[in-house]
């Protein structure tokens, strides 16, 4: 299954729930209110578009979401390589690391990761 869109401002919307989940919906109009300065008609209008497209749950007034953060921001990634970068991922690579400076512990996780996937884990 393709996870869907979450645009920038559920995006915002989303990293309050997650880091609260499960929570009354109530409070998390509240905590939109306070953190993000939203009128509670906008996340109650959030909160219902984002259920109509699957990735969120409002039952009962508790709210908990269907995909997970490291879903939506996996599917965001896919689409700026893709989109930007004909689906390579060298050359994103590449140009992320052309104007980002890497410390010699971040190139050292990355090659891990790159080992890992190598050795099929």
């Amino acid at each position: 299954m393709d996870t869907p869109k979450v645009f920038e401002s559920e995006y915002r919307f989303c990293l309050i729930l997650w880091e609260r989940e499960p929570i009354k919906s109530g409070e998390l109009v509240k905590l939109c209110q306070e953190q993000l300065g939203w009128k509670p008609t906008t996340t109650y209008t959030v909160m219902k578009r984002l259920t109509e497209r699957g990735i969120l749950k409002n039952e009962n007034t508790i709210v908990s979401s269907l995909v997970t953060k490291e879903e939506v921001q996996a599917a965001e990634i896919d689409e700026l390589v893709e989109k930007k970068f004909d689906g390579s991922l060298p050359a994103f690579i590449a140009a992320f690391t052309r104007h980002q400076k890497l410390s010699r512990e971040e190139i050292d996780e990355v090659q891990q990761m790159i080992d890992r996937f190598r050795e099929g884990g």
